[in-house]
């Protein structure tokens, strides 16, 4: 009689989940939209603040608002990526984009990128709660892997990846060529069984309990997701 292989868990009974289609998505500081070409004015407004959140980009900085424009119409007609807008709702203005790719069904796979925030944006509530409003409906709706690559020299991102609940998986060597120079990937992830206690820890930190009256945070974020990596870049520091 031929020997049982152990070739991976069965999943009985699970089924692949449905495409994106959210028009929006809203949270108590941040609404994300469907990019449209309505929101280029803006959005080039804000990116033009300072030219180097284009620094780790496939595209951009855009020589004019009109090239910006065209850009955003050619992604905004895309079904991959999914384009949202980040509406900072203390401003009312949209301050930054993010995108779902590389969608993957059957696979009950889904990246999170393209994620560009304006100086106005960064390091605000608005912020991490459009990514806590991404990864929520990612895992509402039944996929299984969330995934966050950026290029392995941009440690802000690689930082970044972590405090926002994604677990560091490696880096692929030589994985792409961005504006005539090599890209080395660095990969993160995180996986449907770890959600409950990520949304429990974004719960904690959007709290209105978690900030001082002059906007400073109790706790950190990052603090609140380490706990939950199954393991840690060991470019951050954290070893």
């Amino acid at each position: 009689m031929e020997k049982t292989r152990d070739i991976g868990e069965a999943l009985n009974g699970w089924r692949p989940p449905v495409w994106p289609g959210p028009a929006t998505l809203e949270g108590s500081y941040a609404r994300l939209e469907r990019l449209t070409h309505a929101h280029a004015a803006e959005l080039d407004r804000a990116a033009r603040a300072d030219d180097s959140v284009w620094a780790y980009m496939p595209y951009g900085p855009f020589a004019s608002a009109a090239a910006y424009g065209d850009w955003v119409a050619g992604m905004a007609a895309r079904p991959d990526p999914w384009f949202y807008a980040i509406r900072n709702l203390a401003t009312g203005q949209a301050e930054g984009v993010a995108s779902w790719l590389r969608i993957t069904p059957e696979a009950g796979s889904i990246e999170v990128g393209h994620i560009l925030f304006s100086p106005a944006l960064q390091r605000t509530r608005a912020a991490t709660e459009a990514m806590f409003l991404m990864m929520q409906w990612v895992f509402d709706a039944g996929y299984r892997r969330y995934e966050w690559k950026c290029n392995a020299q941009n440690a802000g991102s690689r930082r970044a990846a972590e405090r926002f609940g994604f677990s560091y998986e490696g880096v692929f060597r030589q994985a792409a060529v961005i504006k005539g120079r090599n890209r080395d990937t660095a990969w993160f992830a995180a996986i449907d069984s770890e959600w409950p206690a990520l949304k429990a820890a974004y719960g904690r930190w959007l709290s209105p309990d978690n900030f001082t009256a002059d906007g400073r945070q109790r706790q950190s974020l990052a603090a609140l997701t380490a706990p939950v990596l199954a393991a840690r870049d060991p470019r951050t520091g954290a070893g």
